[in-house]
């Protein structure tokens, strides 16, 4: 078979590795595409996964996401139709959903973020096929336009992916940030920034700079901060208000290895607040939105939430005082992450169930 991975940010990085990997040992011919864009990029070449760029990122306005996406799916049709796919793969990417509508393929999607409702909009309806973690509901999904049958859910969160067997030895100390806990044998928090140029945050002018400032007050004299940023521009925004403070991490770096040697995780995003709850690091959101992977998280008692800045810092110094409660986090993740079962596994069988079909015919 011919499949095509359509790899547009780190999450995707790490979530399809593994399958394009297990594709390509079976014999598949397997294309991953991408676009211009700085984290995807980076850790893509850490972790050895062979990107083609088609088009780059239309940053935080209506009217660049327009342009970069049209630009995109042009020059994307013309490089996915020589390929001729069997089956294209992607994590709702709005131009790979079009480009594989368009020119026929069938279309495995993933998603866990129907919050997203832009992204939702212009990928779901188009799907052959939906794969979700089972904490969302179906009535999530079918009120964008795709059939509840059309729907498969894994027990898992998508972490799980590339955390049930975490023997990855490509986050080699070259490529990864170990945060100096030798001055004043500080702790570590760190702290990772939103997504400030996704639809879903930049439509409605979301920032989370109070809860960061409050943390940074608080916990800057006894704690080693660490803040990790999604682009050029906010790195050099976190430099010029917390460069005093914090220490801003300006390479891309493997975020699991940077988070098993924190002590307390605070995110404004999904990802890596998921990765820190499932590896037992004490986790604080300050996600500007809510979403059903992150309501889990909570009921389960793995991740706090907190949108009140001074809540934030007395929240953030009582679990970094609890030693019996982190014990008790790492013990907890462990039973929910062996709980889940392996989305890649879900991910490979779906792709290849026409080959299978096929050769039940025969």
């Amino acid at each position: 078979m011919r499949i095509w991975f359509d790899v547009l940010t780190p999450k995707q990085v790490m979530f399809f590795k593994d399958a394009v990997k297990s594709l390509q040992e079976k014999g598949h011919e397997v294309l991953c595409t991408s676009r211009d864009y700085r984290e995807a990029v980076e850790l893509a070449r850490i972790k050895g996964l062979d990107l083609k760029l088609v088009g780059r990122h239309g940053g935080p306005e209506r009217y660049g996401k327009l342009a970069a996406s049209a630009e995109r799916m042009r020059a994307l049709a013309d490089v996915i139709s020589g390929f001729a796919p069997d089956a294209a793969v992607t994590f709702s990417s709005p131009e790979g959903a079009r480009v594989a509508f368009g020119l026929g393929v069938r279309h495995i999607g993933f998603n866990d973020s129907p919050h997203a409702e832009a992204v939702a909009k212009l990928t779901v309806p188009l799907m052959s096929r939906l794969l979700c973690p089972w904490v969302i509901p179906y009535s999530s999904w079918t009120g964008f336009g795709i059939s509840r049958k059309d729907i498969s859910r894994y027990h898992a969160l998508d972490p799980a992916a590339w955390l049930k067997d975490d023997n990855d030895d490509s986050s080699s100390s070259a490529h990864m940030v170990e945060p100096d806990k030798k001055e004043g044998n500080k702790t570590v928090v760190l702290i990772r920034l939103e997504e400030s140029k996704a639809s879903y945050i930049a439509d409605k002018k979301l920032a989370s700079t109070a809860l960061v400032d409050a943390v940074v007050d608080e916990l800057a004299q006894r704690a080693d901060i660490v803040m990790l940023c999604r682009y050029s521009d906010q790195i050099e925004e976190a430099k010029a208000r917390y460069g005093n403070s914090a220490r801003i991490i300006e390479s891309v770096v493997d975020g699991v290895s940077l988070i098993k040697s924190t002590d307390l995780f605070i995110g404004a995003g999904g990802t890596m607040s998921a990765e820190a709850a499932l590896l037992g690091v004490p986790t604080i959101s300050i996600a500007p939105v809510r979403y059903h992977v992150e309501d889990y998280l909570v009921r389960s008692g793995l991740v706090a939430r907190t949108r009140n800045p001074g809540a934030l810092a007395k929240l953030a110094s009582r679990m970094l005082a609890g030693e019996k409660f982190r014990k008790a986090q790492k013990k907890r993740a462990e039973r929910a992450l062996a709980s889940m079962e392996n989305p890649t596994k879900k991910m490979l069988a779906a792709i290849l169930l026409k080959q299978n079909n096929d050769h039940h015919k025969l």
